[in-house]
């Protein structure tokens, strides 16, 4: 897996679109920085294996159920989603 960035943590409160805290040392943070080993990501589309990008800013849920399948964005944080499975 690709190192994750802080906005895909959920050890990160956002701000703005650019920067956030990081919520275990207090730090004002860049969103897209490397986040340190060991921080807990959180459950997105595009860190899901049910996930198929079909370009930078759009994909499709393979486990949908609908046809055609359902679009999902990469960044779409997929916390109560049944069919989250992580990479």
């Amino acid at each position: 897996m690709e190192k994750l960035t802080y906005r895909d943590t959920r050890n990160y409160a956002p701000i703005d679109v650019t920067k956030g805290m990081d919520l275990l040392t207090r730090e004002i943070v860049m969103a897209d920085a490397e986040a340190p080993e060991g921080y807990e990501p959180i459950p997105k589309c595009k860190l899901c294996t049910n996930f198929t990008g079909t370009d930078t800013f759009m994909g499709t849920c393979e486990a949908s159920m609908n046809e055609p399948k359902f679009i999902a964005y990469p960044d779409m944080v997929a916390t109560t989603c049944e069919m989250y499975q992580a990479m």
